[in-house]
C-alpha cells in the first residue's frame, strides 16, 4: 500500500528550533519525528511512501535516500508552489496505484493504521478521515458521525460555542484515487475547507474512523516537550533506539559508548543517545540528551529536551527547556523554565536566562549577563545594558518599541515618581518610534516628561537644570553605525549619567523591579517651550558679539540634514557673520552619513570654501556634538591637528590662572610641548565620552578635546557642542587676527599611530595583568589601560569596553618608529593571551 507524507512544513510555531531544519526532521526521542512516521507506516505494512516537500527538501532526501536503511521505498515531489494540503496531493496523481493513506510528517501517533484501512474498505469510503478524542477541540476540525461512521458534519477551527464535539480530524485520510476528479489541477485546494465540503454537499462516502490510541499535533513548543514526556511515561508506543537499564530503581534508556560518573542522580525515566557523558554529581530527570552530549559535574538537567553535541557546564541549571544542536552551556548559568535556545548558541558562564524566552540561532550571551527577552536577531546579548556611548543596539531589532518601553520604566523607576526629566531625539523616523514608546514606560512610572522632539545634543544637556530637571534622555541614530540606534542618558547637571546610575537603571531592569503608578498618577506630557530661548541666551552671553560682528568673518557650513539648521542660523546671524549653508534641511531618513559620503562631504566643502574664498568650512554632525573642520585655503584638517589648533588658540586667550586643558591619553606628546609654551598644564583622560566630559568640570580647565571633532569650552557648558565651537574658534581667530592655516604651521610635526588586535573577553584581565607586570619596572601610568613610556616615545594599550579587541597606540619621532612600536606590542597582546 502506498502513502503520501505531508513533510514540506515551516515549522514557524517551533522556530527558533526548527529556522535550521524543517519541521518534520526536528527530533522526537533523538530521532527525526518523520522516522516515527516511517516506522509506523513499515508496521503496518505500507511501504511504498511519497514525500511533499517543499522547505529545505534537501535535509529530508539527503537522510531517508531512497529508504532502503528504513525497509520501505521512499520517493520525493516538490511542488512548484503552495497547492494547499488537497491540491498538494493531486500533484503525486501519478504515481497513485490505489487506495492510499495521507499522513502529516510532524504528528506523534501509534494509531492502527491497519483497523483504519480496514474500516474504509468495508465502508466502500471514497474518502476516510481518521478521528480522535480531544480534551480541547478549539484548534481542529471537529467532526460528527452517525452510527454507521459516516460524516455529517464538520466545523474547522471552532469556538467554544461553536464546539459540538469533542472528536477532531487528526489530518490523517484513507482516500480512494477517484478522490482525485473532485481536486483541481495546480490550484491551491485544500482537505477540511475544500475537498470535505465538496464530498458532503454531493453525498459521496465520506466516513470517519475514530481511532483508539496516541495522537499529538506536535505544533508548538509546549506540545513538542509534552510529546516528549509522553514517551518517557510510556503513554505512546514508538521505537527507542537504545537499550533498557535500570539505574537507582529507574528505566532509563541508553546508546552505545554512554559514560555516566558516579553519584550521578537520575531520579525519573530519561533516554541517553549515544556517546553522552554524564560527569559526577550531575542529576538528571525526566529528559531527552542528544547524541555526543556532554552534562558537566553537578549539573541539573530537568524535563528538559537536549539535541546532539551539546556542552552543559558544571552546576548549571536546565529546566524545562529546549536546547539545540552545538549549543554551549557555561558553568553555573540557570535557564529557567519553557525557553527555547536554538542551534549554535553559547551561553557563557554565570548566566541567568529567564523563563519562556526564545534565543535564536548562533547567539552569545556574555558571561555575568541576565537576559529578560528574546534574543531573535542581534548577535550578542551583553551583561551590561549600557556601554561608552550609552545603551546601543540594533534599531527595531535590539532597540525595539518593547526594550524602549521598558528601559523607560526602569529608568523612571529609579528617578522616581513625581519626578521631571526633558526627551529629545535626531530627525529620524526610527528615532521617533522609539522615544515615543520610552516616553509610555517613563509615564508608566509617575515621571512628568518635557519632550523637545528634535533637538540637537548640546541644546538639551543645556536645558537640563533650568526648569528643575531630574535629567534627559537623547534618541539617535548612531554615528558609528546607521543600523544602529543610541539611547544616551543625562543626570541633573546635563552630563553623562555615572556608571553607579547606570548599574542601579540596569538591576531595575533586568530584575523587573518596578512598580508602577496608580491611574491617577501616571505622568503627563509637556512641551518646553524656553529651552532653545535658554540656550541661545546662554550662548550669546558668552561669545564676544562686538569682536565677530567687526571681523566679519565669511564661513561654509554643512549643517549635515542635522538640527542645528532650525537652532544655529539665528545666533550666527546676530553675530555678523556670513554664512553659505550647506544641506540645511532635516532629514527624517538616512541622518547618518557612511565614511564614503562623509568624505565626500568634506571634499564639497572643501572646494566651496575655495570658490567663495571663505574664510573657514565646518561640517557639524548630526547631533551637533562634533565639528570638522577645513581652512581658507581649502584643505581638509585631520581631526587631531584640528584639535591642536583649536588648543593653541584657546591657550594663547587664556586669561584663567594656573590653567588646564584636558585630553585623553592617547593623544600626542606634542600637545605638552605646545601648553608649555603658554604655562598651561595639560590633563591627561580616559578614553571614553563620559572621562573626557568628566574633566571639564574643574573650574580651572579651560579647553577639552576628544582628537575625534569633539571640543569643549567649559566656560559655556560641560559638553561637546559644535556650534559654540565653531562661534569660539572664530571668536579666537578675530582676536588674534589669523587663520586656520596660519595657526596650524606652529603644530610640530607627530607620528602617531593606532591598531587593533582580536582579544576575547576571558582574555582582557589576563593581558591587562601581564601589562602591567611588564610595565613594572618602566615608567609608565594606569589613566586608561596601560601607557609605557621610552624616550622620545610612548606605547598604550587598552581592553575595548564593548568588543573582544586591544587597542594599541604608538608614538615616535618618525612613522617607522612608531610602526615598530606598534608591531613589536601587537605581537606581545597576542602572546600574553596565551
Amino acid at each position: 500500500m502506498q502513502s503520501i507524507i505531508m513533510a514540506g512544513g515551516f515549522g514557524t510555531r517551533l522556530r527558533p528550533i526548527t529556522c535550521n531544519t524543517p519541521k518534520p526532521m526536528a527530533p522526537v526521542a533523538n530521532k527525526p519525528m518523520l522516522e516515527h512516521i516511517v516506522n509506523l507506516l513499515k508496521h503496518h505494512k505500507i511501504n511504498d511512501l511519497i514525500m511533499l516537500l517543499y522547505y529545505q527538501p534537501e535535509v529530508i532526501t539527503n537522510y531517508f535516500k531512497d529508504g532502503s536503511a528504513f525497509g520501505v521505498n521512499a520517493s520525493y515531489l516538490k511542488p512548484e508552489s503552495d497547492l494547499g494540503t488537497a491540491g498538494s496531493v493531486k500533484f503525486a496523481q501519478d504515481k497513485i496505484k490505489g487506495t492510499f493513506i495521507v499522513i502529516s510528517g510532524d504528528v506523534l501517533t501509534d494509531f492502527d493504521l491497519s483497523k483504519a484501512v480496514e474500516f474504509h474498505k468495508q465502508k466502500k469510503a471514497i474518502a476516510t478521515m481518521v478521528l480522535t478524542s480531544v480534551p480541547n477541540p478549539l484548534q481542529f476540525g471537529v467532526v460528527i458521525t452517525d452510527k454507521q461512521g459516516r460524516i455529517e458534519r464538520f466545523l474547522e477551527k471552532p469556538s467554544w460555542g461553536e464546539v459540538f464535539s469533542d472528536t477532531i480530524n487528526t489530518g490523517i485520510y484513507i482516500l480512494d484515487p477517484k478522490v482525485f476528479q473532485y481536486i483541481p489541477k495546480d490550484k491551491s485546494f485544500d482537505f477540511s475547507k475544500d475537498l470535505f465540503p465538496l464530498l458532503l454537499k454531493e453525498k459521496k462516502p465520506l466516513f470517519g474512523y475514530i481511532a483508539e490510541g496516541y495522537w499529538r499535533d506536535i505544533g508548538n513548543h509546549d506540545e513538542y516537550r509534552f510529546a516528549h514526556y509522553d514517551i518517557l511515561d510510556s503513554v505512546v508506543k514508538i521505537n527507542i533506539d537504545g537499550k533498557k537499564i535500570k539505574w537507582g530503581g529507574k528505566d532509563i534508556v541508553i546508546g552505545e559508548n554512554v559514560n555516566i560518573g558516579k553519584d550521578v542522580e537520575i531520579d525519573n525515566n530519561v533516554i541517553l543517545g549515544d556517546n553522552v557523558i554524564i560527569k559526577d554529581g550531575a542529576k538528571i530527570s525526566r529528559s531527552v540528551i542528544g547524541s555526543n552530549s556532554i552534562i558537566a559535574e553537578g549539573a541539573e538537567v530537568v524535563g528538559a529536551i537536549i539535541w546532539d553535541n551539546v556542552s552543559i557546564g558544571t552546576k548549571a541549571r536546565i529546566k524545562e527547556n529546549v536546547i539545540g544542536r552545538r549549543t554551549i552551556i557555561g558553568d553555573r548559568t540557570s535557564i529557567q523554565v519553557g525557553t527555547i535556545v536554538s542551534d549554535d548558541c553559547v551561553i557563557e558562564a554565570d548566566v541567568i536566562v529567564k523563563p519562556n524566552l526564545r534565543i535564536w540561532p548562533q547567539k552569545v550571551i556574555e558571561a555575568g549577563s541576565i537576559l529578560s527577552s528574546s534574543l531573535v536577531w542581534g548577535e550578542k546579548w551583553s551583561k551590561s545594558l549600557f556601554n561608552a556611548t550609552g545603551i546601543t543596539g540594533l534599531g527595531n531589532i535590539e532597540i525595539t518599541p518593547e526594550f524602549a518601553a521598558k528601559i523607560g520604566s526602569a529608568y523612571g523607576a529609579f528617578i522616581g515618581k513625581g519626578s521631571y526629566i526633558v526627551t529629545s531625539r535626531d530627525s529620524h523616523n526610527a528615532t521617533r518610534m522609539i522615544k515615543r514608546a520610552l516616553i509610555t514606560g517613563l509615564l508608566s512610572e509617575g515621571v512628568k516628561v518635557g519632550d523637545l522632539g528634535t533637538t540637537p545634543v548640546p541644546v538639551i544637556r543645556y536645558e537640563i537644570g533650568n526648569e528643575g530637571e531630574a535629567g534627559g534622555i537623547h534618541i539617535r541614530q548612531s554615528p558609528l553605525d546607521a543600523r544602529m540606534i543610541d539611547m544616551k542618558f543625562f543626570n541633573s547637571a546635563g552630563r553623562d549619567i555615572s556608571i553607579n546610575q547606570e548599574k542601579a537603571v540596569e538591576q531595575l531592569f533586568f530584575r523587573e523591579d518596578f512598580k508602577r503608578a496608580a491611574i491617577d498618577e501616571v505622568g503627563e506630557i509637556t512641551v518646553p517651550s524656553r529651552s532653545v530661548e535658554y540656550y541661545r541666551s546662554g550662548f550669546l552671553k558668552k561669545i564676544n558679539k562686538t569682536l565677530l560682528k567687526e571681523n566679519a568673518a565669511r564661513i561654509v557650513i554643512d549643517y549635515a540634514h542635522s538640527s542645528a539648521s532650525a537652532i544655529f542660523p539665528s545666533i550666527l546671524g546676530e553675530l555678523g557673520i556670513d554664512v553659505v549653508a550647506l544641506n540645511a534641511h532635516i532629514k527624517t531618513t538616512s541622518v547618518i552619513k557612511s565614511a564614503k559620503e562623509f568624505n565626500h562631504s568634506l571634499s564639497q566643502l572643501s572646494n566651496i570654501v575655495v570658490t567663495l574664498q571663505s574664510n573657514a568650512g565646518f561640517l557639524i554632525d548630526t547631533g551637533a556634538e562634533k565639528v570638522f573642520l577645513v581652512d581658507e585655503k581649502g584643505q581638509i584638517i585631520q581631526n587631531d591637528i584640528a584639535m591642536f589648533i583649536t588648543a593653541y588658540l584657546a591657550m594663547k586667550a587664556n586669561k584663567v590662572k594656573d590653567a588646564f586643558i584636558a585630553v585623553p591619553v592617547y593623544v600626542s606628546s606634542v600637545i605638552e610641548k605646545i601648553a608649555a609654551k603658554f604655562k598651561v598644564k595639560v590633563k591627561r583622560t580616559g578614553t571614553s565620552p563620559r572621562s573626557i566630559i568628566e574633566a571639564a568640570a574643574n573650574e580651572k580647565v579651560i579647553f577639552v578635546a576628544d582628537s575625534s571633532g569633539g571640543f569643549i569650552f567649559p566656560e559655556f557648558q560641560n559638553t561637546f557642542d559644535a556650534m559654540y565651537a565653531i562661534a569660539k574658534i572664530l571668536e579666537m581667530l578675530a582676536a588674534e587676527q589669523t587663520s586656520l592655516n596660519k595657526t596650524g604651521k606652529n603644530i610640530p610635526p607627530f607620528e602617531v599611530l593606532h591598531k587593533s588586535m582580536p582579544c576575547s573577553w576571558d582574555k582582557k584581565g589576563q593581558v591587562m595583568r601581564k601589562s602591567i607586570e611588564y610595565a613594572a619596572d618602566k615608567k609608565h601610568d594606569l589613566i586608561d589601560g596601560v601607557k609605557i613610556y621610552f624616550k622620545d616615545e610612548w606605547v598604550l594599550l587598552i581592553p575595548d569596553p564593548d568588543g573582544a579587541l586591544f587597542h594599541i597606540w604608538a608614538e615616535s619621532k618618525n612613522h617607522a618608529g612608531a610602526l615598530k612600536l606598534l608591531d613589536v606590542y601587537a605581537e606581545k597582546v597576542k602572546k600574553w593571551q596565551e
